[in-house]
This record gives structure tokens, sequence and C-alpha cells, in this order.
């Protein structure tokens, strides 16, 4: 336990003694030209780990059709960005290493696309950012992503002891705030928006909690669920190509829109 909160500590000064340009609207540093380049795209699970499933939908398979279409979307649109994905396929990615594609890449935005579980009247979109839980809830959503680690090897000394079955490792390890998160907010609430008047679904809300593809990615970032698969109603929509192309161009459309925003402060 106390190498999580070691390296939670250590991740705060690394971060807090970064060089490079940084996101307009990071607290405490000076403002600096910016241009968003790199975008990191991150379909949830794959290969050996199916995730949630519903009748017929897979998570794997929903979260990687949405993905795929998010970054079509942005390479016809916006040519002067490199979109760099975590996988194209059904494969297995560990967590550390889809953090560590953004991270090798010098991204300026790390998107990471699930789909949710829980009784079958559960149904809406949720958009995360890194930070404290604050219901049990919101807990159990981040262990049941954070679980995949089980199926990596060492996970342990990989993640420096983190137990995802533990409350107590998640309420520590939800202690590691990054300078990038006013950023990752940002961009989660243009998600939420575009779901809720634009794609006309239902929105359970942006929310925090400790995911840790999330805590290892060194740039502004959000976990979209988009949707419950244990919903018969809402896995139709999700495994249905339009439902897939809605969703996915209200994150283009936020992504656009955070793009934007952030560069016409450039200006300023």
């Amino acid at each position: 336990m106390r190498n999580i909160v070691a390296l939670c500590l250590a991740g705060l000064v690394f971060l807090s003694g970064s060089s490079g340009a940084v996101a307009p609207g990071t607290p405490g540093l000076p403002p600096q030209k910016y241009h968003l380049r790199t975008v990191v795209l991150d379909a949830g699970h794959g290969g050996k780990d199916r995730g949630c499933t519903g009748v017929k939908a897979r998570e794997a398979d929903v979260s990687l059709k949405i993905i795929l279409e998010v970054g079509r979307l942005i390479e016809e649109n916006m040519p002067d960005v490199k979109v760099v994905y975590t996988r194209k396929t059904d494969v297995f990615v560990e967590l550390a290493d889809r953090a560590g594609i953004a991270n090798k890449h010098g991204a300026d935005l790390f998107i990471s696309v699930h789909c949710n579980a829980s009784s079958p009247g559960a149904y809406g979109t949720e958009v995360w950012t890194m930070g404290p839980h604050k219901t049990e809830a919101n807990l159990s959503v981040a262990k049941r992503e954070n679980a995949v680690i089980l199926q990596e090897d060492n996970y342990k000394e990989r993640y420096s002891g983190f137990d995802p079955t533990s409350p107590q490792s998640h309420i520590l390890f939800s202690l590691y705030q990054s300078a990038h998160m006013v950023n990752s907010l940002r961009l989660a609430q243009k998600v939420d928006r575009q779901f809720r008047t634009t794609v006309g679904r239902h929105s359970r809300g942006v929310k925090q909690a400790g995911f840790l593809v999330l805590w290892k990615s060194t740039m502004p970032s959000v976990l979209i669920e988009a949707g419950f698969l244990t919903n018969r109603s809402e896995e139709q929509y999700l495994n249905d190509k339009s439902g897939q192309s809605y969703m996915a161009s209200g994150i283009y459309r936020a992504f656009r829109d955070y793009k934007s925003e952030l560069e016409a402060m450039n200006a300023e």
C-alpha cells in the first residue's frame, strides 16, 4: 500500500516538473502557445479480455467500432492531427501499455471508450476523468475496469502493489491528481454535452474515479462509458452501426470543440 502512495506522490512531482508545451488552462503554469497535434484513441478490452457482455454484444467489439469511427472522422476532417490507436483489431493490450503508447507519442489527448454493466434497468452514458470517487457506485465502475490487470503477468510488480479487488487500494490511488485535471474535465463536459444535446442520449453525468489507464497517461484524458450492454435496449443501440456512428460523431464534435477552444486561447 505504501508503494501506491509513493508512486502517486512521485507522479505529482514528475508532472509538475515536466517540460514542453502544456494546454492552456493548466493551473500554476505559464501560458504557452498550444496546438493539439496528436490524439490517442483507446478501445477498451480486446483479445482474451472481452469486457462486459450483453445477449449478443461484447464490450471489446463495440468499443473498437466506435473508436475506429472517431478516428476516421478526425483523420478525414483534421489532416493536421495525428491519430494513434492503442489497438485496431481484436487484440489484448495491457493497461500500462495503452497509456504507454500515448506517452511514447507525446500525445496531447487520450480518449478511451468502454461499455458499462449493471442491473438490466441501468442505462445512459458516463464520462470519467481521473480523480477521487464520490460514491460506492463510482468505485464499483473503477474496480470493474481496473480488474483487467488480473489477466496481466506480474501485475502486482507492474502496478506497485495495486490490488483491483481492494477498496483501500482505490481510495489511496484516487488521491492522485495530475496537472491535467482542468482540461480533462473540459473535454469530459463537452463529450457529455454532445451526448445529451446532439446524440440524444440519457446522461448519467461527468464523474471521477481512479482508473489505472488514465493514471498512467501524462496528458488530459477521459474514459467514456458509451452505455450499458446489460440493458437490452442500449445493447441493441450500441451493437448497431448507426448507433455506433452517432456515438462516434458526438465524441468527434466534442474533440473538435475542445481543440478549437484551447487553440483560440493562443490569441488571448
